[in-house]
């Protein structure tokens, strides 16, 4: 597959890995949905449609990922997938970056393209829209480099979640519906991924080829 170019802006591409998982029990990161480790997975796949992908960690992790993957260190303590995203834009100000987390296995190729297709230059953002409260899901996303000043003024504000961040400026953002429903479902628990293998089971391997 050709990788994709939107109006001559190109993107880069985040895996947000670097949550401590603590509901779930254990990294998210490393759970093998499709017969790799999801970060690795999701890196591969973001590197079809981006010019370059990296995964986002804390400073700590660093040892635990493998060489042949480019990586970005968490410079905010503790504001988890907030301070990730601002992080990438911080260290790349000229870049926007398509973001997805870890623990939304049921992203595929479909979903990215899709997502490249409807953004929105004019917007700090496009997002898909949640089937199930319709606000914006901010981990599979296209953070635009002018959303870096957003993201800081919000922050003086006390804002550190990026869900909040994009419902305080709705206004500024593309969102778009996901082409099936549980295409943004978050897992957080066992139950959950339960949930979460029983869909890709049923929806075939072909489904998450490229």
């Amino acid at each position: 597959m050709t990788k994709s170019f939107i109006s001559g802006r190109s993107l880069f591409g985040l895996v947000l890995a670097g949550g401590k998982s603590q509901r779930m029990g254990q990294d998210k990161g490393v759970i093998k949905w499709h017969g790799v480790e999801q970060r690795y997975f999701m890196a591969d796949l973001l590197s079809k449609f981006c010019e370059d992908v990296f995964i986002s960690i804390r400073p700590e992790q660093k040892h635990e990922i493998k060489a042949e993957y480019k990586t970005i260190e968490d410079s905010y303590k503790d504001l988890g997938q907030y301070g990730a995203i601002l992080s990438a834009l911080e260290k790349y100000p000229a870049k926007a970056f398509l973001v997805v987390a870890c623990d939304l296995p049921l992203i595929d190729g479909n979903a990215v393209s899709n997502l490249i297709k409807s953004r929105d230059l004019v917007k700090i953002a496009t997002a898909y829209k949640s089937k199930i409260d319709g606000l914006p899901e901010p981990l599979v996303s296209i953070w635009e480099a002018k959303s870096k000043e957003r993201l800081l003024a919000l922050l003086d504000e006390s804002i550190t979640c990026p869900r909040k961040a994009l419902i305080k400026s709705v206004d500024n953002v593309k969102l778009i519906n996901p082409s099936y429903p549980e295409l943004t479902m978050n897992v957080n628990t066992p139950d959950e991924v339960e949930k979460a293998q029983k869909i890709i089971k049923e929806r075939g391997e072909d489904a998450w080829l490229i």
